[in-house]
């Protein structure tokens, strides 16, 4: 039985949503209170996370980031913004997915599964992972796949989130191929989440600016009205 915790300043919303996870045999804590709900957050063990935005005390920005610094539990953002901008902060700050209010049980719920999916899938592949170390050279970048790690040519090692270094490896295991927003968006965020297309150029200009050379070619060209590649070869285009 999957455990979640729901912070919830709209006590109707967050009683309605405990019901219906209960319905679907989930065990559920809530908190109406930001501070109150970090502190269960960081002191107890649960699979998921269920985070509205705007909370007395402590916001939901600060309270997934102040997980995602010690804990890897799966955030969902519940939130009423819905601008690219505010989707972009949820996901910089550490959540995993986000649900626009007003929304649908049903997506909610949905949505529930595919993060706990996903990280099962993440866990089931970690057990092997460790005994299958491969080293990816790609120009002056070296990776070491089984702890994530990326470096330079000189050793400096690039700190990248992890949807960087997943888009990093996407393009890089399609080299000199044109891989789609689309295609980026279903392997990094998962074909079921409901994240906008523009949101991948976002994260390929965070990328860029960690791994590009100044005063070279960007690694990551852009194919205009269809989405990146890298390739082998330098050229002067972007």
């Amino acid at each position: 039985m999957a455990k979640i915790l729901i912070i919830e300043d709209e006590k109707n919303l967050a009683r309605f949503v405990e019901l219906e996870l209960q319905h679907e045999n989930y065990e559920t804590v809530v908190e109406n209170n930001g501070r109150k709900g970090l502190e269960d957050a960081l002191n107890q063990d649960f699979d998921a996370i269920l985070l509205d935005l705007m909370l007395p005390d402590l916001n939901g920005l600060e309270i997934a980031r102040r997980v995602r610094k010690v804990k890897t539990t799966p955030i969902i953002m519940m939130t009423a913004r819905d601008s690219v901008i505010d989707r972009v902060s949820g996901l910089d700050h550490g959540a995993d997915d986000y649900i626009v209010k007003p929304f649908a049980i049903e997506e909610l719920l949905a949505r529930l599964r595919a993060v706990l999916r996903r990280v099962k899938i993440e866990k089931d592949a970690s057990r092997v992972t460790v005994a299958k170390q491969k080293i990816v050279k790609f120009k002056n970048l070296t990776i070491e796949t089984a702890n994530r790690i990326v470096h330079r040519g000189d050793g400096q090692e690039i700190d990248l989130t992890k949807r960087e270094y997943n888009l990093l490896m996407t393009l890089i295991e399609n080299k000199n191929n044109v891989v789609s927003r689309d295609q980026l968006l279903n392997k990094i965020w998962g074909p079921e989440s409901n994240i906008e297309t523009n949101v991948v150029e976002v994260y390929v200009r965070y990328l860029r600016n960690k791994i590009d050379v100044p005063g070279q070619p960007s690694y990551i060209k852009t194919v205009r009205g269809i989405g990146y590649m890298v390739r082998d070869e330098d050229d002067d285009q972007e």
